[in-house]
């Protein structure tokens, strides 16, 4: 699809970006610390657009996170990207987080990943990408098992010689010492970041992956937002 220009948006974490892709051309901001996304979003894509000459009605397809991540970062990314399609009826393309992370890591492509997404409740979000290529798409990220579990039970047998990626290693240092007895190598700083949201939607925007806007739904790997009093307390917490 010659001449595409893709939206992405990436507020699955405390570092939210939005970016405009064109033809592999990307212009990407970053939101600013310390305040909501729900603020500091959209008008940073309105400065995209106007950067880039163009309007909402321009755009071929909105791609955003769609998670696992912060609960509330998740629905303003997702609220945001329906509320800008409906109007075009633009469609919009859900792109996981981890996926994101995996992408952009420095070892893409070459060894499989292992995504590591700090979950906070002592938890973290895994994806693990094997970077085969299946038979029915060019993604190398197509096939991947998703899952939250505490750092110590993250299964790392026969993982000798991949590669993890992500804020959790730093987060859970006991992770970190076992991935590397485990055989893996580690690369910290690696968030979702909306430049690779669109990189990874715009080939499958060519091949007409694109879902309406009133289908689009954020992806929870959890259904809790925040430990119980007692289980606070039960780890030696206040209440």
């Amino acid at each position: 699809m010659p001449g595409m220009l893709i939206l992405a948006l990436e507020t699955s974490t405390e570092f939210a970006t939005c970016a405009l892709w064109r033809d592999g051309e990307v212009l990407e901001r970053v939101c600013p610390p310390g305040r909501p996304h729900s603020e500091t979003l959209l008008p940073l894509v309105g400065e995209l657009l106007a950067e880039a000459a163009s309007t909402v009605n321009d755009l071929d397809a909105i791609a955003f996170g769609c998670g696992p991540g912060a609960f509330t970062g998740l629905r303003v990314a997702c609220a945001a990207a329906q509320g800008l399609a409906m109007p075009a009826a633009t469609p919009l393309l859900p792109v996981v987080s981890l996926e994101a992370m995996a992408a952009d890591s420095r070892e893409a492509g070459d060894r499989p990943l292992l995504a590591l997404l700090d979950a906070r409740m002592g938890e973290v979000y895994v994806g693990a990408y094997p970077g085969t290529r299946s038979a029915t798409t060019e993604s190398p990220w197509a096939r991947a098992t998703l899952r939250v579990q505490r750092p110590e039970d993250i299964d790392l047998g026969n993982r000798a010689g991949w590669h993890a990626c992500g804020n959790a290693p730093a987060a859970y240092p006991r992770l970190r010492e076992n991935l590397l007895a485990a055989g893996l190598t580690v690369e910290d700083g690696i968030l979702p970041r909306a430049a690779i949201v669109a990189a990874l939607a715009a080939p499958r925007l060519a091949r007409g992956e694109g879902i309406d806007a009133a289908l689009a739904a954020p992806l929870y790997i959890r259904d809790k937002v925040a430990k119980t009093v007692a289980e606070r307390l039960a780890e030696g917490g206040k209440a």
